[in-house]
């Protein structure tokens, strides 16, 4: 691990450049993926995210000894599809992960986590993220998840905490009892949307308030030390930077607990607020 990137950034950041609102081209994205796995911030990178569909038109974008990781986007039915994708897929693509939408907003979650849970003999060697709304039925979901893993399924959470309408922001009271009942079913999940930066701020163009990656990392730590609710609600709520540096350089050399992390349509956003707070790259070594 470089020292550069401390432990406890390892892998935060999946790059999710083909997707809104970056919506690079496939090619773009693999070249600055390809770029992002060759610099010295590499450690904080995670796999590159593809929609099922174009997972076929990753190896042409290749060079012949070229390997790459990818994690795999859609719906159970594209999933569904993937492991004949698999049989044929070019060996220098490996798929890391999958991520499943298992319903949408109003929407009952189980039919679709069913399905998905059904899908598992076919995806041996690849994690599993359900995408669950945080609406109706969340709770239940998180116990059929919980169940699955226990049974040892890798499959774990995730959830939205952003887009292009308010009500795909989560509140830091709504964030944090998520936070809470994932830590007290010992359910690792993953966020997208929303996070571009280190500490929550609000968008001068849309006047949506957005989560920051920082206040989400000693959040969950401090869910996991056994802070409850509205602890953890202030936590997210935090717009001074200072004690959520503190609480991140205290925890520098340890894994993250709990929060896999996140998708992001920008690298170097999270990457340069990490770097400005001296978080990463020079603020401190293991």
């Amino acid at each position: 691990m470089s020292t550069q990137v401390p432990r406890l950034f390892a892998g935060l950041v999946d790059d999710a450049a083909v997707f809104p609102p970056g919506s690079a081209t496939l090619p773009a994205a693999v070249t600055a993926h390809r770029e992002h796995r060759a610099a010295w911030y590499a450690e904080l990178v995670g796999p590159l995210l593809v929609p099922t569909s174009a997972l076929a038109d990753v190896p042409a974008l290749l060079a012949e000894d070229e390997r790459i990781e990818v994690g795999v986007i859609g719906d159970p039915s594209a999933i569904g599809r993937l492991s004949a994708l698999r049989d044929g897929l070019d060996p220098r693509v490996r798929i890391r992960q999958v991520e499943v939408a298992v319903a949408k907003r109003g929407e009952d979650p189980q039919p679709g986590l069913a399905e998905l849970v059904a899908l598992r003999p076919h995806l041996d060697g690849v994690d599993v993220y359900a995408e669950v709304p945080l609406t109706w039925g969340l709770l239940d979901a998180l116990d059929t998840l919980a169940g699955e893993r226990s049974r040892g399924a890798p499959i774990a959470a995730k959830f939205r905490t952003g887009g292009l309408a308010a009500e795909l922001f989560p509140t830091p009271v709504e964030l944090a009892a998520v936070i809470c009942a994932c830590r007290d079913r010992e359910l690792p999940f993953k966020l997208t949307a929303g996070l571009h930066h280190a500490v929550r701020d609000t968008d001068p163009e849309t006047g949506f308030a957005h989560h920051g990656l920082l206040n989400v990392l000693v959040a969950t730590a401090a869910a996991v030390d056994g802070a409850e609710v509205a602890e953890i609600a202030e936590l997210l709520a935090l717009t001074d930077a200072l004690p959520l540096v503190e609480g991140a350089r205290a925890r520098r050399a340890t894994q993250r607990p709990l929060w896999v992390g996140f998708g992001s349509c920008s690298i170097s956003e999270p990457l340069t607020d990490l770097i400005r707070l001296g978080l990463i790259n020079g603020g401190f070594a293991e």
